[in-house]
């Protein structure tokens, strides 16, 4: 449990500098990595790619949901910033 919140709050600390912004604050960089390895574990597995790799692959696979997660919430709310 303690590894999860580590990396949800890696994961979602780096989706906020990768989509150009300052993180959201450690609660919402928790939530958005929390989140994103869900939905990064899920885009990973439709692709057929494996989820053993480590704390490393599961701070990647986070962030890049994160990224997914924080590109839909701005596209859906017309932010163009991206």
């Amino acid at each position: 449990m303690l590894w999860t919140i580590i990396v949800g709050i890696i994961a979602g600390f780096l989706a906020g500098k990768i989509m150009k912004g300052s993180g959201y604050g450690i609660l919402m960089d928790l939530v958005l990595g929390l989140v994103g390895g869900l939905i990064g574990g899920f885009v990973f597995n439709a692709l057929g790619v494996g989820a053993s790799g480590g704390i490393l692959w599961s701070i990647l696979v986070a962030t890049i949901g994160a990224v997914i997660l924080v590109w839909l919430v701005r596209l859906i709310r017309g932010n163009k910033t991206v």
